[in-house]
């Protein structure tokens, strides 16, 4: 037996979800890493490394010639046949329930090829989604620490492990029979209460329910937990969630998002071709004069809530750019009569884009004053690093919590009003335009509380990006990290 001393860099494994929302920032976490010398790959499938190969070999570009900068590679699987048609590898390519059913048996079935990268290439961590609660235990039997990522906040995670706690010892309390009675989240830094139907049903989905319940147990067993946050976005939670709530080890790097180096096609396999046409028309708008209007790649609307946003967006006076996703959007059944010249060619009030959107580069355009979003937890760091305030309108997931946040704790946000959570499988109670154009007014008109909300989102984004320069908190942290599994691997022995 000796003592493992190897020249060689750490070598990180990263496991991401098949879905944009876990992919993307695993990919811009990979860059992170990788500019500080640390041998990178990213397991995933053919459509899903598509997804990301741009993003990834624009980094790569960057660091040739970058003193001690490797490269990122991405090792491709094959996606386990399950019956899914060819090409659907994706949560927002899932169209029915059977379909997920299909979609969850193939993340089981992906245990195999991690399992056979894990015994063929040495790795001295696996960065690996939460959604694959399994992979602590292959990590363990290769002797791989696991470090958990689900890509929320500390926030959410911590107001999810309270309810997990609630239920568990008061049931009866924590599930009323009423969906507008109120819940409080006690013994956290901040006073939380959200309405019963705002949060997800364990009666509803106990199968769901009980998977949750295995992430928390999985990530409780791993090495420690990585989040795409930064300590001065919310410091009371991680004081909160690293001595009291779950005492493990806890690394904030983000946001990531400010490490990618194509930010025209991050999220994309390439370029969209109208992407000029759309900064074009941003630069002739005044400053802070556009709404940029998203709701990410899972969620859909129906017919009656696309009209009532519409009517929102018009009423609010606004120009605005909406991104608008494939499904459910046929416009005969929703638009509003007049809504259609808002967004012609000669119009100049509003611009419609269907499918994917450069993100990143809208929300840092100068003529965008304000983000309607449903709070997932990428786009709203996202929106947080560019300094924009928001009009949040969570639909299921952590969102609700991220609002909670965003509106009561940050204080850069107005919510519409939202009170179901619900999938795009299911209903949920339709906000009108009215409340829209109101909550947009808040964000973007003029007076005391305008002010306030703009200064406060201007001052986090100064701190966003601060915080991955060299000696901000998300920069050590990374550092940290890679001490830690340095001095981890100078102490593993092994047969020589």
């Amino acid at each position: 037996m000796a003592i493992k001393d190897e020249p060689q860099p750490l070598h990180i494994l990263f496991f991401p979800h098949l879905v944009p929302g876990h992919l993307i920032p695993i990919a811009d976490m990979a860059a992170l890493f990788a500019a500080r010398g640390v041998r990178c790959t990213i397991l995933t499938t053919p459509v899903n490394a598509a997804v990301i190969r741009s993003v990834v070999d624009r980094a790569n570009d960057s660091f040739r010639g970058t003193t001690g900068a490797v490269a990122i590679d991405i090792a491709i699987v094959p996606f386990p046949d399950v019956g899914l048609p060819p090409g659907v590898e994706s949560g927002p390519a899932l169209s029915s329930q059977e379909d997920r059913d299909k979609f969850i048996l193939a993340l089981q079935e992906l245990r195999e090829p991690f399992d056979r990268f894990l015994s063929e290439n040495h790795a001295d961590a696996v960065v690996a989604d939460s959604f694959f609660p399994w992979s602590v235990d292959t990590a363990a039997k290769h002797g791989v620490p696991r470090i958990a990522f689900l890509g929320s906040s500390m926030f959410a995670r911590a107001c999810s492990a309270v309810r997990h706690s609630m239920l568990r010892n008061n049931p009866a309390e924590a599930c009323p029979d009423d969906p507008d009675a109120v819940v409080s989240l006690p013994g956290l830094p901040h006073r939380v209460e959200l309405r019963w139907s705002q949060m997800m049903d364990p009666k509803k989905d106990p199968e769901l329910w009980t998977f949750f319940h295995s992430v928390e147990a999985a990530d409780r067993r791993s090495y420690g937990e990585v989040f795409n946050s930064f300590y001065e976005l919310e410091p009371d939670y991680v004081e909160h969630y690293r001595t009291t709530l779950v005492r493990r080890r806890v690394w904030l790097v983000g946001p990531v998002a400010l490490a990618s180096k194509g930010l025209s096609v991050r999220g994309s396999s390439e370029l969209l071709p109208d992407a000029d046409r759309f900064l074009r028309w941003l630069d002739a708008k005044p400053d802070a004069s556009v709404v940029y209007v998203s709701f990410g790649t899972l969620s859909s609307f129906s017919p009656k809530e696309m009209r009532e946003l519409a009517r929102g967006l018009e009423l609010s006076g606004k120009n605005f750019v909406w991104v608008i996703n494939g499904a459910d959007t046929d416009a005969t059944e929703w638009m509003p009569e007049g809504f259609a010249e808002l967004t012609a060619a000669r119009g100049e009030s509003g611009l419609t884009i269907r499918g994917w959107a450069p993100q990143m580069l809208i929300l840092n355009h100068p003529a965008v004053g304000g983000f309607v979003t449903h709070c997932g937890w990428n786009s709203t760091l996202e929106a947080v690093a560019a300094g924009v305030p928001m009009v949040t309108w969570p639909l299921h997931a952590d969102q609700f919590y991220n609002e909670k946040l965003v509106v009561e704790v940050l204080k850069v946000g107005v919510g519409v009003g939202s009170m179901d959570f619900a999938s795009k499988l299911e209903n949920r109670r339709v906000i009108g335009g009215e409340a829209i154009a109101g909550a947009i007014g808040r964000v973007m008109g003029d007076g005391e509380e305008v002010d306030a909300i703009r200064k406060k989102a201007t001052e986090l984004g100064v701190k966003a990006r601060g915080a991955l320069e060299k000696g901000g908190s998300s920069y050590d942290d990374v550092g940290r990290l890679m001490v830690e599994l340095m001095a981890r691997r100078s102490s593993v022995t092994v047969d020589v």
